[in-house]
């Protein structure tokens, strides 16, 4: 990086600064990872869409209506997740190559995914967005930082129990097909 290049981000993270009492390395971190918490959140909810639009079987009504109400509790957590890196005097996501980028949740572009399949996919990778949320609640925890630990908390509830109802719809506790 050249002493420009440094000059021209310090100038422009100082136009985007927000006031904060967090030092600037709990601001560094903590948005950061809410930054990749928010790839992982878009990625399961355009997952989560894609299922819903393709939900095949005899299910389907109720797979597609779980789907949907999925969907909506994850994009529900966008702007509040972008909202609270601002706040913090941080950034957060800019674009879809960003999040590409950035998501740690794998995309499923399959011409056709059983309906079983669909739900234990999204069971494992909302179990895997729980994960990552107590790890942001961690370095929340050592700055610090309440009110975002206190969204998360919300968050990690609202997640075990998407977790739960897939698992429930997944299950087969007697060995027969439904």
């Amino acid at each position: 990086m050249t002493k420009h290049q440094s000059a021209k981000e310090a100038h422009v993270r100082e136009k985007l600064a927000t006031p904060t009492d967090l030092k600037p390395e709990a601001t560094r971190d903590i948005s950061g990872a809410l930054s990749a918490l928010l790839a992982d959140v878009f990625a399961l909810y355009l997952k989560t869409k894609n299922f819903h639009w393709h939900m095949s079987g005899r299910h389907f009504r109720d797979y597609h209506l779980l789907l949907d109400e999925h969907g909506d509790q994850l994009f529900a957590m966008t702007d509040p997740i972008a909202e609270r890196a601002r706040k913090i005097g941080g950034t957060t996501i800019r674009s879809i190559g960003q999040i590409a980028r950035q998501q740690r949740i794998a995309d499923n572009d399959a011409e056709y995914v059983d309906a079983q399949d669909m739900l234990s996919e999204l069971r494992d990778d909302n179990q895997r967005l729980v994960t990552s949320m107590r790890q942001v609640h961690n370095v929340c925890d050592e700055y610090g930082d309440v009110a975002t630990a206190s969204l998360l908390e919300v968050w990690i509830d609202e997640s075990e129990r998407r977790v739960w109802f897939l698992y429930e719809a997944t299950r087969n506790p007697t060995g027969a097909n439904d």
